[in-house]
């Protein structure tokens, strides 16, 4: 067991998480327990710079750096570069809540003294190596976390909340939407995503349509589907079959603008995606597909926090673990998926404002 980490009274911490969107919604509850624990701490995290609204307004950080991995520091100067203004900031301790080879070597460049980190990726590169045991998925990806501040004397919460900020001008712009849209405001709001970063998370578009149909006969709503532009097509297919109105909001929602929309609805039904973290976050029910069971890949590691959300997935018990399939999204029931969303949708027959 490695020796607890003595940092000065006013450490200068940086978090790294340059990955998914859901991944750094799950990683927020780490900056209110290292506030927690070195009040008088300068913290700072390094995200993606199309994630920056993900972490803008945190109460918790002091600095957020911004990492366009796409332009300034895609070529080799330019992570030298970025490595050397980290240098700069003179931090006494980096925590790599995802582990890759650009961060790693960005810390050790930076000469920050500390750096903790997954056992994956040039581990070489750190001072401090936990080993990569996410991949056993055999709990919430958050308590995994957490792990990695053990050494620095903080504790696992309870209860792991996560924090997404929705600022005023994303509900400015999210309502100038709706207006040009013609959205009613007057009824309750339920979202749906049927989009995923893998064609083996995606519950069929034509299932999402039935629940839509269903749904609207036993508590009219007001649906919208949301995504990418690259996600059109699958939206549309949801559209051509189901007579129920649905906006397709693809391609149109900033991340600030997606927060805002989610802690306006009601309920979001949702594959297993970063907008479930985002909903949960901002204290919206969420009714999450799972199809993979594979170790690491599965609900048990990535299910939505919170009290307020429900998990569908096919009961595999009966299924020797050599029988298994990788997925069995197309094996979900509508009617499994429309009772986990009735209990919301009962509770939640009003338009919901945002507070």
């Amino acid at each position: 067991m490695m020796k607890k980490i003595n940092l000065p009274d006013a450490p200068r911490i940086l978090v790294t998480r340059t990955d998914r969107i859901g991944d750094l919604v799950l990683t927020t509850p780490l900056f209110k327990a290292l506030r927690e624990k070195f009040p008088k701490a300068w913290i700072a995290v390094v995200v993606f710079l199309e994630h920056r609204e993900i972490v803008e307004g945190n109460p918790y950080l002091d600095e957020v750096i911004l990492y366009d991995k796409k332009g300034t520091e895609c070529s080799l100067w330019g992570q030298f570069l970025f490595s050397q203004k980290l240098r700069s900031k003179k931090f006494n301790v980096v925590i790599h809540a995802h582990g890759t080879n650009r961060m790693h070597l960005a810390g050790w460049l930076a000469g920050i003294p500390v750096r903790i980190g997954y056992e994956r990726r040039a581990p070489w590169a750190l001072s401090h190596v936990h080993p990569y045991n996410k991949r056993e998925g055999k709990k919430p990806e958050a308590e995994y976390l957490f792990e990695l501040l053990a050494l620095l004397g903080v504790p696992s919460p309870k209860e792991i909340a996560t924090f997404f900020p929705v600022m005023d001008r994303s509900v400015r712009s999210l309502e100038s939407l709706r207006m040009f849209l013609g959205i009613p405001d007057n009824r309750s709001w339920i979202v749906l995503n049927p989009s995923a970063s893998d064609v083996t998370k995606m519950w069929p578009a034509e299932r999402f349509a039935e629940l839509v149909t269903r749904i609207q006969k036993d508590r009219p709503s007001v649906f919208l589907a949301i995504g990418t532009s690259k996600d059109r097509p699958i939206i549309e297919r949801l559209i051509k079959n189901t007579p129920v109105p649905v906006f397709d909001l693809s391609g149109r929602l900033s991340l600030g603008m997606l927060g805002a929309l989610l802690k306006r609805s009601s309920l979001l039904v949702s594959n297993d995606s970063g907008p479930v973290h985002i909903a949960t976050a901002v204290g919206t029910p969420v009714v999450s597909i799972f199809g993979r069971y594979e170790a690491g890949l599965g609900p048990k590691r990535w299910q939505p926090l919170g009290k307020n959300s429900r998990v569908v997935a096919k009961d595999i018990s009966y299924i020797p673990e050599a029988e298994r399939k990788f997925t069995y999204i197309d094996e979900i029931a509508v009617e499994d998926v429309y009772q986990a969303a009735k209990e919301w949708v009962s509770r939640h027959s009003g338009a919901r404002g945002i507070s």
